[in-house]
């Protein structure tokens, strides 16, 4: 069986190895790069998995580099995996014309509208063509122990993947999610561009999402209370939680306000191993 991927650089991280891939995806029509990072237990037997995805503007090399969540997750064994944050290169008018919409910022959706109902199909990306590529090539991942995490458009894409395929992740956590995505500014520009109708929308937020989950509900979420994006009414997390109250669901969601902390990898560094201690309990 020919690899799926191929291996550009293969760099030494805390006992483990991080190896830069890439691959061409048929479900976004371009080559898609990404990041695996491999604890040295990989070496000897099956590994859980979990997938860290990035926000706005953002390659799968930022958690890679700057979340430190390698040095978590090789005292547990763990891989994480760093995908894109968008297809690259397709050449769809508009998408390179603002730095929230179009190329790196997928939304981790699939587009239903114009141009881009054909390549910006993250969601079918992150829950099919990659881990089946993934788990074929590298069989030391254990495909049955998969957890799903992020930030910002990423913790938006953590909740809503979570959400939208029950019993495929064992867990889900987010740093400062886009939590009601239709009903703030980042959230309303992506979604008028890429879904054709409103009545979409809802298919996509994980606020609208939760009302309709059935069982409990886990998750761990932290916002930093100094985070400009907060403060202006981009991440509502507060949205999300009043919803999964009236649904019974808010008991076992850990919202964590951390206090003066902002948007950036210092805020997401500084809790990463909260994170991966957090998967790590419900993975081994």
């Amino acid at each position: 069986m020919a690899k799926a991927f191929s291996v550009q650089a293969t760099i030494a991280s805390f006992g483990g190895n991080l190896l830069k891939l890439e691959h061409n995806a048929t479900s976004t029509g371009s080559t898609m790069k990404l990041n695996l990072f491999l604890p040295a237990q990989a070496e000897k037997g099956k590994v859980p998995v979990i997938f860290y995805l990035a926000g706005l503007t953002c390659t799968g090399d930022n958690g890679a580099e700057k979340g430190f969540f390698q040095a978590t997750a090789s005292k547990h064994g763990i891989a994480i995996v760093y995908p894109d944050t968008s297809p690259r290169g397709l050449g769809v008018q508009g998408e390179d014309e603002s730095w929230d919409f179009g190329t790196g910022a997928g939304f981790y959706l699939d587009a239903t509208k114009g141009s881009y109902a054909a390549g910006y199909k993250m969601s079918s990306y992150i829950t099919k063509e990659l881990p089946v590529a993934l788990y074929g090539q590298f069989e030391n991942l254990d495909s049955s122990r998969v957890s799903i995490m992020g930030h910002s458009m990423g913790g938006h894409g953590a909740l809503t993947l979570f959400l939208r395929n029950p019993g495929m992740y064992k867990s889900v956590s987010a740093f400062a999610p886009i939590s009601n995505p239709k009903n703030c500014p980042w959230g309303q520009k992506a979604f008028g561009g890429y879904l054709k109708s409103e009545e979409e929308y809802d298919e996509w937020d994980a606020t609208e999402l939760i009302k309709k989950w059935g069982g409990d509900f886990e998750a761990l979420i932290d916002v930093g209370d100094a985070d400009n994006f907060y403060n202006h009414g981009q991440l509502l997390p507060e949205n999300f939680i009043e919803a999964a109250k009236s649904k019974g669901k808010a008991d076992k969601i850990n919202l964590r306000m951390q206090k003066g902390y902002d948007h950036s990898y210092f805020f997401i560094s500084t809790f990463s191993e909260d994170h991966i201690n957090y998967h790590a309990k419900r993975l081994l």
